[in-house]
């Protein structure tokens, strides 16, 4: 039995991109080829050079079965902004089309699609077509739900809010391009139910697959599950851990005050972003706050296993929490914002703390100080629950039975027996 072949359309692929749902499509990507299928990703090159505050990391090198196109242009701005604005791609258009209607593929996944193609790219070919929403996009023209860049959407006010995010208005976004287009995908799928949720609040009426994120099994050559042991860097103070981009989305400036004053413990901050400025002058000369710059995944992992706790205080309706699950890898604790998919996935597992107020954050910092045994417990909670649920072998089951349907669905027996799974695997 010979296996299928994926086509992965995603805005961001490794090096360019920003964290999160970039590195998980190359997770996947790798894992269906450990599985015997071959994976070709198509990315643009033009987004990330138009959005980035940095140059590339080194490209990693891919296996054996898994082919990278990387778009490029001269012209980065022009490139993304005729895709924002007309829906579709034009620069890139030629090259994607031919990958799309290529018929050697039979699964074309999208991912983050709104600067390599648009709607109209869900239109091209006859493959069995799925599409995984690593954020809001389908629902929100500022990919976050997050309105007048200052508070999470509970209504829509898109102009008012595009007019804060200064962002032009997608006049495609008025009639019914999205919808339409969404009738040519098979399947769509969220890491979360609670994403799965918001998407209908906001008047998506299909249906979701739920399959979450995972991590590499332990065996896996990528990065697998390694004990957790002393890390990290520092001047030997024990330490509190944010990674993330920096916006104002993403909370940080909310944990930053329990680190002003004397203490003994001090907060180290992985990533960067367009808030960073902001928040350097919010501190003024505190000792006990550093900013790190972005960081590579080796030297995450050494700073999640060294951490007291990892802070994640996002004010946004995230998608998931990847964030969460590389802290559960090296056996650390979370304090997360009791807001989206961070309750359920604490709350699953057992990894961590949930905060609503301030004076929550506070209690939360201060327990996990002074109840040392209380940060090893929740840490081999967290860890059990990775390994259990949202690790390769217990996921990428979900993602091919899902094709393994669509394809008996569409009459493609062929392609369903090619998937390598039987009926009945569970979600």
């Amino acid at each position: 039995m010979s296996g299928l072949r994926f086509l992965m359309v995603t805005t961001f692929y490794p090096p360019h991109h920003f964290g999160g749902d970039a590195v998980f499509i190359q997770r996947l990507s790798r894992a269906l080829v450990r599985r015997g299928h071959r994976v070709d990703v198509v990315h643009d090159a033009d987004a990330f050079r138009l959005l980035a505050d940095r140059e590339p990391a080194g490209r990693s090198p891919e296996p054996e079965g898994l082919t990278v196109h990387t778009l490029e242009s001269r012209w980065p701005f022009g490139s993304c902004l005729l895709t924002h604005q007309t829906g579709r791609p034009v620069i890139h258009g030629r090259r994607l089309r031919s990958l799309l209607e290529d018929p050697a593929y039979d699964v074309v996944w999208f991912h983050n699609l709104s600067l390599v193609g648009g709607p109209e790219a869900l239109t091209w070919g006859d493959s069995l077509k799925l599409y995984m929403a690593h954020e809001h996009w389908l629902v929100c023209p500022t990919h976050v739900l997050w309105r007048h860049n200052r508070e999470p959407c509970t209504g829509r006010e898109c102009l008012r809010c595009l007019v804060h995010h200064r962002r032009p208005p997608q006049l495609w976004r008025l009639g019914g391009k999205l919808q339409r287009c969404l009738g040519h995908v098979d399947a769509l799928i969220s890491p979360s139910a609670f994403s799965a949720r918001k998407h209908g609040e906001f008047g998506l009426e299909r249906p979701f697959e739920v399959i979450p994120y995972f991590l590499p099994d332990p065996e896996s050559p990528d990065e697998g599950l390694a004990p957790a042991a002393p890390g990290g860097e520092g001047d030997g103070r024990p330490y509190f851990l944010f990674v993330g981009r920096l916006e104002k989305l993403k909370g940080l400036q909310d944990l930053l005050p329990h680190f002003r004053g004397p203490g003994e413990t001090e907060l180290l901050v992985a990533g960067s972003g367009s808030y960073e400025a902001e928040l350097r002058r919010t501190i003024g000369d505190s000792s006990r706050i550093r900013f790190l710059g972005f960081r590579g995944a080796s030297e995450l992992r050494a700073l999640y296993r060294g951490a007291l706790g990892v802070v994640v205080p996002s004010l946004c309706y995230e998608t998931f929490g990847i964030v969460i699950l590389e802290a559960f890898r090296e056996g650390t604790p979370v304090i997360a914002r009791d807001l989206g998919p961070f309750t359920e996935i604490v709350q699953v597992s057992g990894g961590g703390l949930l905060f609503r107020s301030d004076e929550e954050l506070a209690a939360g910092l201060s327990r996990l100080v002074g109840e040392p045994g209380l940060g090893r417990r929740l840490g081999a909670a967290g860890r059990r629950a990775l390994e259990s649920r949202w690790v390769e072998k217990a996921t990428t089951p979900r993602y091919l039975d899902l094709v393994r349907r669509v394809a008996e669905r569409r009459g493609r027996h062929d392609v369903a027996r090619r998937t390598g799974q039987e009926e009945g695997v569970e979600g």
